[in-house]
């Protein structure tokens, strides 16, 4: 008996993809980043502890090597490289390179939607509300200041730019 390839879709970054000679059991993150070229969020522990490979599923920062990828058909899945386009840089992105919070860079884009998640949801954010939403990424590296530093200019400039 042989298990027949299956296929199916998934919107991705806003455009439906077609996931094809696919096995049902891939992890969302292996269809991410081997079946549809896209190596954004990285593959560290598989199993949901580190947060490199957060990816946001209809709103909610998950861990993308934590769902089948087949169970995400009717999902909007946004990975790190459908933050923005192309050629610009978010402000969440731009203030991790002026403040020196990627280092090494591989846990970078899972904080990097992490901290899109935290300020979509919580503009202003407490020192202890972003250790918090935060909490679910490790970083080997930077030791988290930085890292803390970018969200608060993040914050700050946003406010700047925000009539009250």
């Amino acid at each position: 008996m042989t298990m027949e390839p299956e296929m199916y879709r998934l919107t991705v970054n806003g455009e439906p993809r077609e996931v094809q000679d696919a096995w049902l059991g891939e992890s969302l993150l292996y269809v991410l980043r081997e079946r549809l070229g896209l190596p954004g969020s990285k593959g560290a522990c598989e199993q949901g502890e580190c947060g490199s490979c957060t990816v946001l599923l209809d709103g909610a920062a998950v861990c993308a090597c934590l769902v089948m990828a087949a169970s995400a058909t009717d999902a909007d899945i946004v990975t790190v490289e459908g933050l923005t386009a192309e050629t610009t840089l978010t402000d969440v992105q731009a203030a991790f390179l002026d403040e020196g919070a990627v280092q090494c860079g591989f846990c970078t884009p899972g904080l990097i939607v992490a901290v899109h998640h935290l300020l979509e949801h919580n503009p202003e954010p407490t020192a202890l509300e972003t250790r918090e939403a935060l909490s679910g990424n490790i970083c080997r590296c930077t030791g988290y200041g930085r890292i803390f530093a970018a969200v608060d200019a993040v914050v700050a400039s946003r406010a700047e730019q925000s009539p009250r």
